[in-house]
């Protein structure tokens, strides 16, 4: 096992995964079990430090999978340059976060999972997803279920996915299975932004907010600028004025660019959290 440490104040575990990128996580004695399709490590934080450990062959997937070659003060130099007061103490506030690179397929399942539903609840699904058709793994010495290969997932029917409580979303997810192993996730990584958000949205169950966060945490497209309730609560205390989320979400991508993914996760988290008790990933 490999083990390296960071500046907590731009790697924060807590803020980076409650902030709604991913859904599989778990407690551990040593901090957080992070799982990632097949592969899992441990993140803790020690005051100002945190320490990523994970098996040597899945070290450098991690460091990706955490953004961890990217200067994150950079970033948040680049925001507090727009001058925009409440986006710069939403970005002091959030400042731990890292935009995750995720495994495409997952995320894809994931997210439609998530529509209308509650962090929890994900989970839950998730976990009992993993649970049924996962393989049986273990990792920086915890056991664990990885997330099922696309083929195992295109064997199961509506009513499979209806019985993990996935609801409506079970027809979607079927359908949506089917497609990404007839297909593949290879070829939407080389499209361009346009074609590929057109791509995902001809996916069963995939509509513009979930597109737009499969464009960002897959695909690192920080172009993108997922509205939901809460970035929406976000946009109005800005002073914005539009109405319906595609169109906000249209205006404030065109408006921050390759900005927009990190600005969207520091609004989405100050939004929810700010007024909170610190949220913390064993919850």
């Amino acid at each position: 096992m490999r083990t390296a440490r960071f500046e907590s104040e731009f790697f924060d575990p807590a803020a980076t995964l409650g902030c709604g990128q991913a859904f599989r996580y778990l407690p551990a004695e040593e901090g957080t079990l992070v799982l990632s399709a097949e592969r899992a490590c441990l993140l803790r934080r020690e005051g100002d430090v945190t320490f990523l450990s994970a098996e040597e062959e899945d070290f450098a997937y991690f460091q990706r999978y955490f953004d961890l070659s990217r200067s994150y003060a950079e970033i948040l130099a680049r925001i507090g340059a727009l001058g925009i007061p409440r986006l710069c103490e939403a970005a002091a506030f959030g400042k731990g976060i890292r935009i995750l690179n995720q495994d495409p397929a997952e995320t894809i399942v994931s997210f439609i999972v998530s529509q209308n539903n509650n962090i929890p609840r994900i989970r839950a699904i998730l976990s009992r997803l993993c649970e049924a058709l996962g393989e049986e793994r273990s990792a920086c010495g915890h056991g664990y279920f990885a997330f099922p290969r696309i083929e195992r997932l295109a064997e199961q029917g509506e009513a499979f996915y209806a019985s993990l409580g996935c609801g409506y979303r079970a027809r979607y997810l079927a359908g949506t299975a089917r497609l990404l192993a007839e297909e593949g996730t290879e070829k939407l990584a080389a499209l361009p932004t346009s074609r590929l958000r057109e791509a995902l949205l001809r996916l069963p169950g995939v509509g513009p907010k979930v597109a737009d966060c499969i464009l960002l945490f897959a695909f690192r497209r920080t172009e993108a600028f997922p509205v939901d309730t809460w970035v929406e609560k976000a946009y109005r205390s800005l002073g914005g004025t539009l109405s319906g989320r595609e169109k906000i979400a249209a205006a404030l991508a065109e408006k921050f660019g390759d900005l927009s993914g990190y600005i969207q996760q520091y609004l989405f988290y100050f939004e929810r959290e700010g007024g909170k008790e610190r949220w913390h990933p064993s919850r």
